[in-house]
């Protein structure tokens, strides 16, 4: 009986890509960046919106599951998925899809409207994705991209900062190469002609290559440029910013050559929480930032 709970219990989590949940982190760029991460206010309406972001892409997750059973069920890791495999009925998932909907935008609404209307581009964005944008050429990596942009927007409207501009194109270019990444590795995992991913035959892997490229190029250079921008400067009273970029640099090197060496990173989170130089960097830029933005 215990271990039918559990089973259960573990199928439920799985669904909901609870280890995911660590994309959200994104929600969270505007409040420390806006030196609020002593603010008590901004604290629980920043726990708010992270909380809400959760609830709507484990929605989104489940959303996108449910359109893709069938294809999933012909892929040698996705047919292991709760629904592809049996573990959760339809009728179930309906039932937790509705559930986080509403939960989602309930906590939403206990901020303000700009939440509830980014929250809504999130979901429809999301599900033009699942019903067809993910089979046209770069626009489902803009689509990802997009998700990426909307939670720093939504951190951003929970606390009321304004985001600098420069901080923008850092995360848009760091969106775009990791949603390029997945693609190169799915691309090599299927060898370019999976049929559960027709887009994936657009992606020859000169394009991808170049692609990275310029989007890993774009992170860096945009970032450097935020650390030290009249703006950055004047909001931290320094200029020190600047030697974090050695962090990012070192960041986007590692996963470049983690999805050369292994061939099948096709999870951000994976490579965040099971290699440890990235897991070591991270931790060292996030000390690095704060001790940089906050103490004098």
């Amino acid at each position: 009986m215990k271990n039918q709970l559990f089973s259960k219990v573990s199928a439920y989590l799985r669904l909901l890509r609870v280890s995911d949940w660590i994309k959200n982190l994104f929600v969270l760029v505007p409040w420390l960046f806006a030196k609020q991460i002593f603010n008590q206010e901004s604290n629980i309406k920043i726990s708010i919106a992270f909380a809400s972001f959760c609830l709507i892409s484990s929605f989104v997750y489940t959303l996108n599951d449910r359109f893709d059973c069938e294809k999933d069920k012909l892929h040698p890791v996705k047919k292991f998925r709760p629904l592809a495999s049996g573990e959760i009925s339809f009728a179930e998932a309906y039932v937790i899809m509705a559930l986080l909907f509403i939960l989602a935008f309930g906590t939403a609404a206990l901020l303000n409207i700009k939440v509830i209307v980014i929250i809504a581009a999130y979901t429809l964005i999301n599900y033009f994705y699942s019903v067809f944008l993910k089979e046209i050429f770069l626009v489902d990596i803009f689509s990802i991209a997009a998700g990426f942009l909307l939670r720093i927007a939504a951190g951003a409207a929970a606390i009321n900062v304004t985001i600098s501009n420069w901080l923008l194109l850092t995360a848009f270019f760091i969106s775009l190469f990791l949603a390029i990444m997945k693609r190169r590795s799915e691309f090599v995992h299927s060898s370019g002609s999976n049929s559960t991913r027709k887009v994936l035959s657009e992606y020859a892997p000169h394009v991808i290559d170049q692609i990275s490229t310029i989007t890993s190029t774009g992170v860096i250079i945009c970032y450097a440029l935020y650390t030290v921008s009249a703006q950055t400067i004047a909001n931290f009273k320094t200029d020190r910013l600047i030697y974090t970029t050695l962090f990012v640099v070192f960041g986007i090197f590692r996963y470049i050559y983690l999805a050369h060496k292994n061939k099948s990173i096709e999870n951000v989170t994976e490579v965040l929480l099971k290699d440890i130089p990235m897991l070591i960097n991270l931790l060292f830029y996030i000390i690095s930032v704060t001790i940089i933005i906050y103490v004098k």
